[in-house]
């Protein structure tokens, strides 16, 4: 299996930002940490050997990001306002900088995203904010209720990274008919910490007619590792 490690210092967050590169061809597939882990986190959960099938024969290529969660959401040591305003500059690095990166190593029109619990959310919800570039957003035990990070403060820039609570109100034709193209799966277990949030956001969803599978597990399925990577194995 190829494997690269790739290092810059990103303009978007003014800081050195790394990732791991997986395969050579296939959907493009970029991949979202949990919270507080780091971008060689996938590969040492064992994730990137459960599609080590899939990314030897070229049915997925993967792109193993970092995350600034810890100067973002989980940074207690600044205002709630700059912990979003960190995000929007993680979420201009992905943008400006991943995305054209993984253009010009693959060149399939296709764009998959995917993350476990917190990187559940960033997969949907930049899914969800850009369904002119991401066509897939596969999420297992997501969480998707950010306000517990915001110490009761909100704004305008904090509403629209709040997927439960921007979604209900999109009322724009042009973000609607690019999700009837897209492909949602939200996958959790019947005793998941995060249930309650896919079930909410699925629920959401469907009255928006945005189509999804929402996939809830059985047989005591929890919030931990070894289930994610039998999913992993049944999305990709």
């Amino acid at each position: 299996m190829r494997r690269e490690h790739y290092r810059w210092h990103s303009p978007s967050l003014n800081r050195t930002m790394e990732f791991l590169e997986f395969g050579h061809a296939g959907t493009p597939l970029v991949v979202f940490p949990t919270s507080g882990g780091k971008y060689y986190e996938y590969e040492d959960r064992n994730m990137v050997a459960a599609l080590g099938h899939q990314i030897g024969i070229g049915q997925v290529h993967l792109f193993c990001i970092d995350s600034v969660d810890s100067e973002s959401w989980y940074n207690k040591s600044v205002h709630p306002r700059d912990r979003v305003r960190r995000h929007e500059q993680y979420e201009n690095y992905l943008f400006n900088e991943i995305v054209p990166f993984i253009r010009s190593r693959n060149s399939s029109p296709n764009l998959a995203l995917t993350g476990c619990s917190f990187g559940g959310y960033h997969a949907i919800n930049f899914a969800l904010r850009h369904p002119d570039i991401v066509t897939h957003a596969v999420s297992m035990g997501g969480a998707y209720d950010m306000r517990s990070f915001m110490w009761g403060y909100y704004n305008e820039a904090f509403y629209f990274q709040q997927p439960l609570d921007y979604l209900p109100n999109l009322d724009d034709g042009w973000y609607w008919d690019r999700y009837q193209h897209m492909k949602f799966v939200l996958a959790t277990g019947e005793h998941d910490i995060c249930l309650e949030d896919n079930l909410r956001l699925s629920r959401i969803m469907s009255a928006k007619s945005i189509p999804h599978w929402l996939d809830v597990w059985g047989n005591g399925t929890g919030h931990d590792w070894h289930w994610w990577q039998a999913m992993a194995q049944k999305f990709f």
